[in-house]
Order: C-alpha cells, then structure tokens, then sequence
C-alpha cells in the first residue's frame, strides 16, 4: 500500500491522556544516566523525591500516540522507517508529576521520490491536563525510507542548524551504563530492538541498541550541565538530527558552540568508535 497524501496528511489522532508520577520521573532520569554520581547534587535533583525536579525532555515520551505507523492504513512500510530528528520546544516547566494530554498531528510529508523515501514532519503538544496549558511541543521528523514516489510535494523540508568550524566551547562526557536501554524502555519504548539480541542482530546491529531518544536526553543532560546549571526551567528549546545508533555502555561526548545570548549548536559522538550520533543540535535557553 503507498502512501495517500491526503488521507495521512489530515490522519486524525485521539488525545492520549498520561498521568505520570514521582517515580515515573525518577524512572526517566535514570535511564539517562542520572544519579551516576552519587555526590553530585546537581544530578541528585532528578532521581530523588526531595524536592524532584523533571527533565525538560521527559516531555517527549509524554503523551504518544505509540507505533501507529504499524497500522496497515498508514500506508507506510513500517518496519524501514527511521527517527529523522528531534525537536522540543519548553513552554513551561514540566510538573514532577501529574496529568498531561498528549495531541498530535501530521504536519507534512515530504516525498523525495522513487527509491529515495518520504519524509514525515509531525507534532505533540504535551498540555497539563488541569490548566489546558500547553507545557511544551514536541517536533519529530521520520524517514520512511521505502515510500518515496507517492506523488507529494518535493517540499519545503526544514532546513538544519549549521555547526561552527572551529573549536567548541564547551565539552562534556557522559557514559552510558550497559543496562542503560534495559532501563529507558520503561518509560514506555518496549521495542525488542532495544532488548532483545536476536532482534537486534536481525537488524544487522551486533547487540540491542540505545533508543534515539535516550540519545537525545543524554545530550539533554550534556546540555543542562554545561548550559543550564542543572535549573530544568532554563532550557527553552533543543533540536537534533539523529546520525548513528549508539550502543548501550559507550561514552557519549558533547560539544558546545555558543552562539549569542542564550543560542548554542551542539553535536554528540561516540568515544569508543569516533562516531558522530547527533549533528546540526541547537538550544535554546536562559541565559
């Protein structure tokens, strides 16, 4: 089945009410590798009840509408789609717990023609339940790779941020624990791929990789830490493209570039292989 521009275009999603609790939270953070250090407040905040404080990009796991592309009716050859890019953008601060109504839709799909995929823009927002306001919204780009040549438009396809050719500003290290995708799933991806080895190796991966969205939290981290002081409220935005998988135990490298008042461009690699994971990142946050 190829896919119908207009009928995915205008797909409708019922909203998915989430309530999450303290320990929904602390979940989350340590499966990015908080709490690593066990001396270091800064950390501490995110996996301990006293005061708990959530992760600005705990917003993206909040509120989805699950692997719908797996529905027959998406007209989308599910099992050779890819995690494009993240993005997030923080309107409020996110509440240590509480209830959230997660509303998506489709935003575009962009076909790149035979044999060359599509590309599928859509967006979350994650609104507290109790007030109706919207906390933050989460952006995705998934590569369909085998459903170019439907006859959509040819674009326009968001443009991403440009790294500076020189050296960072900042750099920081975070090293993934080898149970680290063991642990994420919890907070709600039970794809086998992160799990299972057999899985994982009929994908042509030596072992279960790290979600992408794992990822993408632990530059989150990299970013809080060098950016934000650990104050969740400041950061404001933060987009990636995603490049390569990472494997659960390496050592994630972030480096900074500061770009004005409260602007940076970030990438990610890993150590162990000299691999670049995330490309073309910004934030956005308060200085």
């Amino acid at each position: 089945m190829a896919i119908d521009y207009q009928k995915l275009k205008n797909r409708k999603f019922d909203d998915v009410v989430h309530t999450y609790t303290q320990r929904d939270t602390m979940l989350y953070a340590l499966g990015l590798g908080f709490g690593a250090d066990p001396m270091d407040r800064g950390q501490l905040r995110f996996v301990y009840e006293d005061g708990l404080k959530a992760l600005p990009t705990m917003a993206v796991v909040l509120g989805s509408p699950g692997f719908w592309v797996k529905n027959p009716d998406s007209g989308i050859d599910w099992k050779q789609v890819l995690h494009g890019e993240q993005g997030l953008k923080v309107f409020k601060p996110l509440p240590a717990e509480g209830t959230v109504i997660g509303r998506t839709r489709i935003v575009d799909i962009i076909d790149n023609g035979p044999g060359k995929g599509a590309l599928m823009y859509s967006e979350r927002e994650i609104i507290d339940k109790k007030s109706g306001e919207v906390l933050a919204a989460s952006q995705s780009t998934t590569f369909a790779r085998a459903d170019g040549g439907f006859g959509g438009p040819a674009g326009p396809k968001k443009s991403v941020h440009a790294i500076p050719e020189r050296t960072p500003d900042l750099t920081t290290d975070i090293t993934s624990v080898p149970q680290a995708a063991l642990i994420y799933r919890l907070s709600g991806d039970y794809n086998p791929l992160h799990a299972d080895p057999d899985v994982a190796k009929s994908a042509n991966f030596k072992q279960p990789i790290l979600h992408g969205l794992c990822t993408y939290g632990i530059a989150g981290h990299a970013i809080l830490k060098l950016l934000c002081g650990y104050d969740p409220a400041k950061l404001k935005q933060m987009d990636v493209r995603f490049s390569s998988p990472v494997y659960p135990g390496e050592t994630i490298r972030t480096e900074v570039w500061k770009e004005g008042a409260g602007k940076a461009a970030f990438r990610c690699k890993v150590v162990e292989r000299d691999v670049m994971v995330l490309n073309n990142g910004y934030a956005e946050y308060a200085a």
